[in-house]
């Protein structure tokens, strides 16, 4: 009994160890097979990404061909622009002679900057013209109120706009205002004047608040007490309006 046993026995091992071997190769070849579909996807990947790649150096050449147009499009605006602004000026210097001034709708057309003859001092300025402002302002330092035959005056001092030299002005004081400008906590009381102004061909006496604009580039600025029903502006524009000539008549208080 003991040898039919051992037979039994190394018969079972041998099929076993086939068993084994068979169940070994079935597994190696299940991942072969797992391997081949991964290169496969990784194959289909790489060539989508190649695909993806294309597309987009194609999409950067037409946007960069749509770029140009564009550029030499805005070129050929800026140029039509140029022409027009230019057809405009002329138009405005045309409309500038002397005796003909710009107008618009019965009013007359000025620049964000324009030349003024103020009298007192009987000289020609630089002013900003404002629209946002209510009242006019001018340049003054060292200002002194004071009365002279028991009214009030003021006296100040400002630049002569071509040589630079300090002038004194002594002019009849009005009124007082306050102005509260950005930053400030308090509004500032300033003194007002009336001057004579001519510009273009408006000729008016009108207030003047007095300030020190040192720090401003124009001495002074021409508010909405000039402008209003006089005057239209437009701010894309300077010196529209002809150069003042010194009036004959003398200053007028």
């Amino acid at each position: 009994m003991s040898i039919p046993h051992l037979f039994i026995s190394k018969n079972c091992l041998n099929r076993l160890l086939a068993f084994l071997a068979i169940a070994i190769l079935s597994a190696c070849g299940q991942r072969d097979d797992q391997l081949s579909e991964r290169e496969a996807m990784i194959q289909a990947r790489e060539s989508e990404l190649v695909n993806l790649f294309a597309e987009l150096v194609e999409t950067r050449k037409f946007l960069e061909k749509n770029q140009s147009n564009d550029l030499a499009s805005a070129k050929e605006d800026t140029i039509a622009n140029s022409i027009n602004q230019c057809s405009c000026d002329d138009v405005n210097t045309t409309l500038s002679k002397p005796g003909s001034p710009g107008k618009m709708d019965g009013k007359t057309l000025l620049g964000a900057i324009e030349n003024v003859y103020l009298d007192p001092p009987g000289l020609e300025f630089s002013a900003r013209i404002d629209t946002g402002a209510r009242t006019s302002s001018l340049n003054a330092i060292d200002i002194v109120e004071f009365e002279r035959d028991g009214k009030p005056f003021v006296k100040f001092k400002l630049t002569h706009p071509e040589t630079g030299e300090i002038l004194e002005l002594t002019r009849r004081l009005r009124r007082h205002v306050r102005v509260k400008e950005r930053g400030d906590r308090e509004a500032q009381r300033r003194p007002v004047v009336r001057m004579r102004v001519i510009l273009a061909d408006i000729n008016e006496q009108i207030d003047f608040t007095l300030e020190n604009r040192s720090k401003f580039r124009h001495q002074v600025l021409i508010g909405r007490n000039l402008l209003n029903d006089l005057a239209i502006v437009d701010v894309s524009k300077k010196f529209t309006a002809v150069k003042t000539e010194a009036p004959e008549n003398g200053d007028m208080k």
